[in-house]
């Protein structure tokens, strides 16, 4: 399984960005594709999640209302929309893969290599 995370950069707060996360290797029907991020000296939290098949989303309070998780299954890629972005948002963001997971670090199995996300202020 490979997860390839892109779309990171700088962006003043108020602005948005978009991660990619584009992912192959296997059928992912009963996977639940997520998005986590650490920023220095911090550990990894997560922030959203979304199942392959069954479009159910999970969002963490900090960052509901303004980013929106979503899927492409023809392309086999998982967005995050990141709108009114804020300076506690700068981290590296991770997109990771799990079976049937929800919210928990260790329900990923897989681990894309991490995309810099930096809001200025």
């Amino acid at each position: 399984v490979q997860l390839q995370a892109s779309g990171g950069g700088l962006v003043q707060a108020g602005g948005s960005l978009r991660l990619s996360c584009a992912a192959s290797g296997r059928t992912f029907s009963r996977y639940t594709m997520g998005w986590f991020r650490q920023a220095p000296g911090k550990e990894r939290e997560f922030v959203a999640a979304i199942t392959w098949s069954g479009g159910r989303i999970y969002y963490a309070h900090s960052v509901e209302g303004r980013f929106t998780i979503s899927k492409d299954h023809a392309k086999n890629t998982v967005y995050l929309q990141m709108n009114s972005l804020k300076p506690e948002d700068t981290a590296v963001y991770y997109c990771a893969a799990g079976v049937e997971a929800a919210m928990g670090y260790d329900e990923y199995d897989y681990w894309g290599q991490g995309t810099q996300v930096t809001v200025s202020s």
